[in-house]
């Protein structure tokens, strides 16, 4: 098992909540961690046709079985419980009774949303960090301008990339391509189409590898639709499933403008790079490094990143980009509260003399208090340029 970042939230959660939800995609690792960080708990999954038959044709008697806390894994298979275990925890409050875990985050949230509101914990489990994958320490999405230096990973940066983070094929050394084959047929496209009710099968495999494309791009949805075939409120409708179930995540543009006429289109990025080269026919790591959409791809492999620090930490991520009608462009802002720290993201392995230009240009703008600055490259050198740091890809 790989350690996870997130374990120190989840068991500060239990200690206060009587009800704590484990959401994130499929084969994130969220019954390893809960079997792991909860091991006194009796389990249930809600998988096994039996324990759902009785759950849901008999929910007081099923939750009657546990005299302690309890794991009820996939309760998105028996949201009926929900209801009953609202009553249970509004009759004995103590923190940590029960551990729900859920896939399809769209369902499970909607239950907790009406039956669970004030009573639970709700975390997000995504695939691996990169810190995870490596054993390393976590990156602070706080302090990123102000890194610790570790020396670089055993792996390369494009083989990395390829293979994703999903625990499952690190864990058990499996190939990666072959896996998320599996993965996007079994788990992707059927639970997506249960919750969806997707009729037209061939439309929806062509939305996917569409979306895939777009990522580390601006998104438009008349374009979209049109190129899959479909509406436009069926394309937001079924990229709102791929956002909440955690396939990919949309940045904001910043609200702050320092200059007016800023560009409203949110940015699309795949968290998971390795399901995005699946998707995109990649196959091979040396392809990727070649790739047109190699930049594209290590950019969401940066805000995926971002996106686990936060979560990792219990927190939305608050993630935006900024970009105007002249075209110049931050890949990236952190709002933090007091200030906001902008993120440039280059794939070359090299840091050229231009380089910084966009960051300082930005720093600069009339009514800018910021100062700070980071870029993020595909090299390994780490140093500080005036008020801009350098960091590699593995964010160190």
């Amino acid at each position: 098992m790989f350690p996870r970042v997130l374990q120190g939230e989840l068991v500060e959660s239990a200690k206060r909540m009587p009800v704590v939800t484990l959401t994130g995609p499929r084969q994130s690792g969220k019954t390893t961690l809960v079997r792991h960080v909860f091991a006194d708990h009796a389990y249930v999954s809600l998988e096994r046709p039996d324990e759902r038959s009785h759950a849901v044709e008999d929910p007081r008697g099923f939750l009657g079985r546990f005299k302690g806390p309890v794991i009820l894994d996939e309760v998105q298979r028996a949201p009926e419980l929900l209801s009953y275990i609202q009553v249970a925890v509004d009759e004995d409050p103590t923190p940590g009774s029960f551990i729900l875990t859920g896939s399809q985050n769209l369902l499970v949230m909607e239950g907790i949303s009406q039956t669970l509101a004030g009573r639970t914990a709700v975390l997000h489990l995504l695939p691996l960090a990169l810190t995870e994958l490596f054993g390393r320490n976590s990156i602070d999405p706080w302090h990123l301008d102000s890194p610790t230096e570790q020396p670089a990973p055993g792996a390369p940066l494009w083989p990395t990339l390829w293979s994703g983070f999903y625990p499952r094929i690190h864990d058990a050394g499996l190939r990666p391509h072959r896996w998320l084959a599996d993965y996007h047929q079994t788990y992707i496209e059927r639970d997506l189409r249960d919750v969806l009710r997707v009729l037209d099968i061939e439309a929806f495999e062509r939305f996917m590898r569409l979306v895939a494309a777009r990522t580390g791009q601006e998104l438009n949805y008349s374009a979209l639709a049109a190129d899959v075939g479909i509406s436009q409120p069926t394309a937001k409708q079924w990229l709102s499933a791929l956002r909440v179930g955690f396939i990919v995540t949309l940045l904001s543009p910043h609200h702050a403008s320092f200059r007016k006429r800023l560009r409203k289109s949110p940015k699309l990025h795949f968290i998971d790079t390795g399901l995005a080269c699946y998707l995109l026919g990649i196959q091979d790591p040396s392809t990727l490094e070649r790739h047109p959409l190699r930049g594209a791809i290590f950019e969401s492999f940066v805000v995926g990143e971002l996106v686990k620090a936060f979560e990792n930490r219990g927190r939305e991520a608050p993630l935006f980009f900024w970009k105007d009608r002249t075209g110049h462009e931050i890949d990236v802002l952190i709002d933090l509260g007091d200030r906001l720290l902008p993120i440039e993201v280059k794939s070359g392995a090299t840091v050229s003399s231009d380089a910084l230009d966009g960051l300082r240009w930005w720093l600069e703008l009339p009514g800018n208090p910021n100062r700070k600055g980071v870029l993020v490259h595909g090299g390994l050198e780490s140093y500080r340029s005036a008020d801009i740091t350098v960091l590699p890809w593995f964010l160190k």
